[in-house]
């Protein structure tokens, strides 16, 4: 469970970096939309979003670390490692 906390609050950081680098002010509402509340709106459902794949993507991650040190474990308790055979 302290994992998927962890998880969740460095997508949620990464998500807030890439709403602060991607303010609308900077930019004077240049783009679409124009009016305020519909930025509000973009940058919500973006936040939501971008949370969401960051979290998964660290969770892929996680998976192929996982599965790669199951597959290092298997390839050094394997009979064949055991008796000096590393063909």
């Amino acid at each position: 469970m302290a994992q998927r906390i962890i998880d969740l609050t460095l997508s949620a950081l990464a998500s807030l970096a890439s709403l602060l680098l991607s303010w609308p002010y900077w930019r004077d509402f240049e783009y679409w939309p124009e009016s305020p509340t519909m930025w509000l709106l973009y940058f919500i459902i973006g936040f939501v979003l971008a949370t969401y794949v960051f979290y998964v993507f660290l969770d892929s991650v996680r998976t192929l670390f996982l599965h790669e040190d199951q597959a290092r474990d298997t390839t050094l308790s394997s009979p064949a490692t055991k008796n000096g055979d590393q063909s």
